[in-house]
């Protein structure tokens, strides 16, 4: 990647180390740009930080985020702005958007007595607002408290951009957001179309190959997709279910399997390669609690494969009414067993193809974002 040094500069700011949803997000915007910006991501050592230096970006790893603290963010954050003298700051997920807009509110105190305080544009992205508070905060008064902090940091906020329309309109009834843009996660629907399609392994006659890609966790609805899924071996003998992922309920979904006689039919091979396992899947299932622009029903949408989803949050503006099924928390346990199992066998074989806003599409929506702020 070739850095213009002369460009003004977008400097993207991530509180975790990780490799996921939001860190994807940064990476395409890395490995496209963003036209006429030079793109610095700040961010903690980590999965994120390797993957951008080995696309060429332009990385700061420094002693911010979660793990960092408040304060220590704060005086990095600071002192990267003082470097860099960005025209932007870009904040993503809830750990950044505060030291974003605590710092950048300091600075405009700071900027009434010192007249060359850099002063750039504060923009963030929301990536994971549900619609039930119970998926990101764990009790009533912590979903309150973090609703006022939102509420205040918003203030400090020039550009606010969500990743969906159901994202922005949670953004507008929890937060009191206005002016939000959506900006969806770009993907390049041809190339990821043509990798699952080189990972292919052909299926063997009257198999039924169903993937799940998530955490092994509660808000996933994963039990109810291996009850599903035994009602669906009734009808389909050689179905196999691979559900793919980590996490804190591994051995009670095992051992619900277990119970239920599904044997070998039932693999939990731990992390694995999406692309790979898409390559050896005919159906994959997602039954989120939420979702706001899924990574994994966009990459399985542009591999062909057939899916079944929740129609919660984001997932609609994905996916045609076909592959949709009610919020397991507006059905009863056998009901949403029951629904899942008879879309799961009545999902088409032969999907129709797939179009969505590309990596270069989204990084030119920002840049009109930016521009439009000023």
């Amino acid at each position: 990647m070739v850095v213009d040094q002369n460009q003004p500069v977008a400097l993207h700011c991530v509180p975790v180390p990780d490799f996921g949803g939001v860190a994807r997000h940064i990476s395409d915007l890395a490995e496209v740009g963003i036209p006429g910006y030079r793109l610095v991501v700040l961010c903690p050592p980590g999965a994120l930080s390797a993957c951008l230096k080995e696309l060429g970006a332009e990385v700061l790893e420094a002693n911010f985020g979660t793990q960092a603290g408040f304060a220590a963010s704060c005086k990095t954050l600071n002192r990267a702005i003082d470097e860099l003298q960005p025209a932007i700051v870009h904040t993503h997920l809830a750990y950044a958007d505060v030291v974003g807009a605590a710092v950048l509110t300091l600075r405009k105190g700071r900027r009434l007595t010192r007249r060359t305080t850099p002063l750039p544009r504060l923009f963030t992205s929301e990536h994971g607002i549900a619609g039930n508070d119970a998926v990101y905060h764990g009790s009533t008064w912590r979903s309150r408290l973090m609703e006022t902090v939102h509420r205040v940091r918003l203030w400090a906020t020039d550009g606010k951009i969500a990743v969906s329309r159901s994202t922005a309109e949670q953004m507008r009834r929890k937060w009191g957001a206005r002016g939000v843009a959506v900006v969806y996660n770009g993907l390049d629907v041809a190339a990821t179309a043509s990798a699952v399609e080189a990972a292919r392994v052909p299926a063997a006659p009257d198999s039924l190959r169903i993937l799940s890609l998530s955490r092994l966790a509660p808000e996933k609805g994963l039990d109810v997709l291996i009850d599903a899924f035994a009602l669906v071996r009734q009808q389909a003998p050689g179905a196999t279910l691979e559900i793919a992922g980590s996490g804190e309920l591994k051995e009670d979904l095992a051992d619900q399997a277990t119970s239920l006689g599904l044997g070998e039919s039932v693999t939990f091979p731990g992390f694995v390669d999406p692309i790979e396992a898409m390559g050896r899947a005919d159906v994959l299932v997602q039954l989120s609690v939420w979702e706001n622009c899924s990574y994994t029903l966009l990459d399985a949408k542009a591999a062909g494969l057939a899916v079944v989803a929740t129609a919660v949050g984001g997932n609609p503006e994905i996916l045609s009414e076909e592959e949709l099924v009610p919020s397991l928390a507006q059905l009863d346990r056998q009901a949403a067993v029951d629904a899942v199992a008879e879309r799961i066998l009545r999902v088409q074989n032969a999907p129709a193809p797939f179009s969505w806003a590309g990596k270069k599409q989204m990084g030119q929506q920002l840049v009109d974002l930016y521009k439009k702020v000023g």
